[in-house]
């Protein structure tokens, strides 16, 4: 579904969907002004679109025993597509990235890892950051704090 063929009703089902994506379908229909059926050809339209990619729980990651947040900026020898390529395939396989962008600038990636504790960290670096080739350099910064956290895209 391409960007110009979500309407305004489309964009109101997203909004609340984001906001809550355990709401009923008749709850749903009944808050953007649809009946039941065609709110449901709605969104089951968006997710085979891959507008709505999925549904998640928002986990606090402190009560899960991670409250550690590591912000590391990598730099990369070589930037040619298959260097890039190789990277993305080792860091989408790690389950302690959370967050992972290519980037302009000084530093080829930034990503957001979450850890137990620091000694976690230092071994989730040394034992699979560091062992991928094409490596030159990681500045990492730890969170002191969260001020604000979102998944909500301002659609409305």
């Amino acid at each position: 579904m391409p960007k110009s063929e979500i309407d305004a009703i489309d964009r109101k089902i997203l909004s609340i969907l984001q906001a809550n994506g355990k709401i009923s379908i008749g709850e749903l229909a009944e808050k953007v002004g649809l009946s039941p059926s065609p709110c449901a050809r709605r969104v089951r339209l968006l997710e085979k679109a891959g507008t709505i990619k999925g549904y998640a729980a928002i986990i606090d990651q402190k009560r899960v025993g991670l409250p550690i947040s590591a912000f590391a900026s990598i730099k990369l020898e070589r930037q040619r597509e298959e260097d890039l390529d190789r990277f993305g395939e080792a860091v989408s396989r790690w389950p302690e990235v959370l967050d992972c962008y290519l980037m302009t600038g000084q530093r080829d990636y930034l990503m957001r890892i979450v850890a137990a504790d620091l000694e976690s960290y230092e071994h989730f670096i040394k034992s699979k950051l560091t062992r991928l080739d094409n490596i030159a350099s990681i500045e990492t910064s730890f969170a002191l704090g969260q001020v604000k956290r979102s998944a909500v895209l301002p659609l409305i």
